[in-house]
């Protein structure tokens, strides 16, 4: 089949990634339930998986850097985040009711996209302070309950794995082993 051979668009990649973060938070949030982290109301998840999103968009767009034309960097980082925002804004409705949602979420990634943008990445990945960033803005939203672990939850449970899949993730579906082995 001819179709099924046709290089793939950034947006039609950043679909496939945002699929994949998209399970990969919901494991977050499950694994952190299971250790006994409670979460409030359905609000307090869903701001949860914004804060889980944007790390991993950054994750995604520094992965990137330097790997692909900053034209197909700014295409795919842009798919991937409103795809995402889609899937936050679709959820947030669904557990709280209609409303118009999409511009706080996206005025928040936007927030910590700029905050991230001033933690060191290196090519081992986001530096202590990428990962602390994350924990510590899990940990605001969590503030009414009684979860004083959370940040060493983050940091040194749920993050290790978590990257290791997301950023191989990338590899992956961007083909940025091969390119960078050629």
């Amino acid at each position: 089949m001819e179709g099924s051979r046709k290089e793939k668009t950034m947006v039609e990649l950043a679909g496939v990634i945002s699929f994949n973060i998209w399970k990969l938070t919901r494991e977050m949030y499950t694994n952190m339930e299971k250790e006994g982290f409670h979460f409030g109301e359905d609000e307090q998840v869903i701001d949860m998986f914004i804060e889980i999103i944007a790390f991993m968009i950054q994750v995604g767009d520094r992965t990137v850097y330097g790997k692909l034309t900053e034209e197909q960097r700014s295409e795919f980082v842009t798919a991937m985040a409103l795809q995402l925002t889609d899937m936050l804004d679709t959820n947030k409705r669904e557990l709280l009711g209609e409303g118009d949602y999409r511009g706080g979420i996206i005025e928040k990634l936007n927030s910590r996209f700029s905050e991230y943008a001033e933690c060191p990445y290196s090519d081992e990945g986001p530096s202590y302070e990428f990962k602390r960033l994350l924990g510590h803005s899990i940990s605001n939203v969590m503030a009414d309950t009684d979860n004083k672990w959370v940040v060493e939850q983050i940091m040194d449970i749920e993050l290790p794995k978590t990257l290791k899949n997301l950023q191989r993730l990338f590899k992956d579906v961007l083909g940025l082993r091969k390119k960078a082995s050629s």
